[in-house]
């Protein structure tokens, strides 16, 4: 990975890091953000399983996705201010203590003599804290130069696809040996590991001496977690909110498919459980490729407007292919086009808009940027669902070309503004 060297522009570089230094706490914060990921595929791969054996009809299945997409809607912004007021290690132990308590509550709803729908549900509501992917991107921010940023926050593509790849087969694997509360039980271990090693290896903050007195200015009162205006604030700052749209925009429709791919690979594609997590470890081989190691090397090279145009370009082509789809063979063809501008639109995105926010609000913008997704996966099922019974899946490729196209107009007439489309 490349090395991340310290913070230019954006204040003093942070002390206290400890005995791991610099780099190791950012090779720490890789190894953790795959933990926390690779769980996370691991939940994903079983639960339509686990939601059938409880009894849940596909209704009731978009219901529990829905209400964990608004919990982490909700939470994400929030989760963001906390990891920027409390630090990097109260941020990371918030989130791996919440997936804890998250995989426990599914592991009780395995066991027949408890109400397992009830608990089911319940196991929800942790989602809300778990934003470990966030607290990642914004340690990484924290200690890299505006120039390096696209290129650092792109290697966490590895992590993605280290997790995707391991937890869709230990997903599909465990449950196929062992029973379906076996990697439940594995990813409930592995997030207290991850909480034990965030308390002892996770310096208490990332951010460098200027960015720690910009939020403990002498005579002013402490803002609350919770202060919704300073949250919006941050989106009415110049140039913000013309590229958070476009991230959210450009993401619908892709992101409505990919909510809806679990019930697509069974009826569309006709695939197992295990075929689904081979494809799944597929497009998670071409991201951690394409993400960590050919984005950053394309930054290096262009500006950050050309490759937000370029993915955004690409997005309306795989879109127009993805109309034309019939088999799985196909999609897999569509695939790299498909993450190339997936990892480019997030990864040139959130970079924009770290650089556009004082160091002392990265988390809170992070947070902000990671609430587009719970926000897909809050309208996808009830969405998506409508769109997919009504119209087949050609309807998600329609909807991919058009979107993009008419976004990709406005850009090439109203250009990224100047100050974001460099590193300041």
């Amino acid at each position: 990975m490349q090395k991340v060297g310290a913070p230019g522009g954006q204040g003093q570089a942070p002390s206290g890091m400890g005995a791991l230094g610099r780099s190791g706490v950012v090779l720490l914060t890789y190894v953790l953000a795959a933990l926390e990921l690779t769980c996370l595929f691991m939940q994903f791969s079983i639960m339509p399983y686990l939601s059938r054996r409880l009894g849940l009809d596909s209704v009731a299945f978009g219901y529990q996705q829905t209400m964990f997409g608004v919990l982490q809607l909700l939470g994400g912004p929030v989760f963001g201010r906390f990891a920027d007021q409390r630090g990097a290690r109260a941020a990371f132990t918030l989130s791996f203590l919440a997936s804890s308590a998250l995989y426990l509550l599914l592991a009780a709803a395995c066991v027949p003599a408890l109400p397992g729908v009830a608990l089911l549900f319940a196991s929800r509501l942790p989602g809300a804290l778990m934003h470990t992917l966030p607290a990642a991107q914004m340690v990484i921010a924290d200690l890299s130069t505006p120039e390096e940023r696209p290129a650092a926050l792109g290697q966490l593509g590895l992590c993605f696809g280290v997790g995707l790849i391991l937890g869709s087969l230990l997903g599909g694997t465990l449950s196929s040996w062992c029973g379906i509360q076996c990697p439940i039980i594995v990813a409930f271990v592995a997030t207290l590991l991850g909480a034990l090693l965030s308390v002892t290896c996770i310096p208490a903050s990332t951010k460098g001496a200027s960015a720690h007195a910009q939020t403990t200015l002498p005579g002013k009162p402490k803002a609350s977690v919770f202060d919704l205006k300073a949250i919006t604030r941050l989106l009415l700052q110049p140039g913000v909110l013309p590229v958070f749209l476009v991230k959210a925009i450009c993401g619908l429709p892709i992101g409505l498919f990919m909510v809806m791919f679990s019930i697509i690979s069974m009826d569309f594609f006709q695939l197992e459980a295990a075929q689904a997590g081979y494809l799944m470890s597929f497009f998670g081989v071409l991201q951690m490729v394409i993400q960590g190691l050919v984005i950053g090397r394309l930054s290096s090279h262009f500006s950050e407007g050309t490759l937000l145009r370029a993915s955004v370009l690409v997005f309306s082509v795989v879109g127009l292919a993805m109309a034309l789809m019939t088999n799985v063979f196909h999609f897999c063809l569509l695939m790299p086009g498909l993450v190339f501008s997936l990892c480019a639109l997030n990864v040139v995105t959130d970079s924009m808009l770290t650089k556009a926010v004082s160091a002392s609000d990265t988390g809170t913008m992070l947070g902000l940027c990671a609430s587009v997704q719970p926000l897909t996966r809050t309208l996808g099922p009830t969405l998506g669902g409508l769109l997919y019974r009504s119209f087949g899946v050609p309807v998600f490729g329609h909807v991919q070309f058009a979107v993009n196209v008419v976004v990709l107009l406005v850009l090439w007439r109203q250009p990224v503004p100047r100050n974001m489309d460099k590193a300041q």
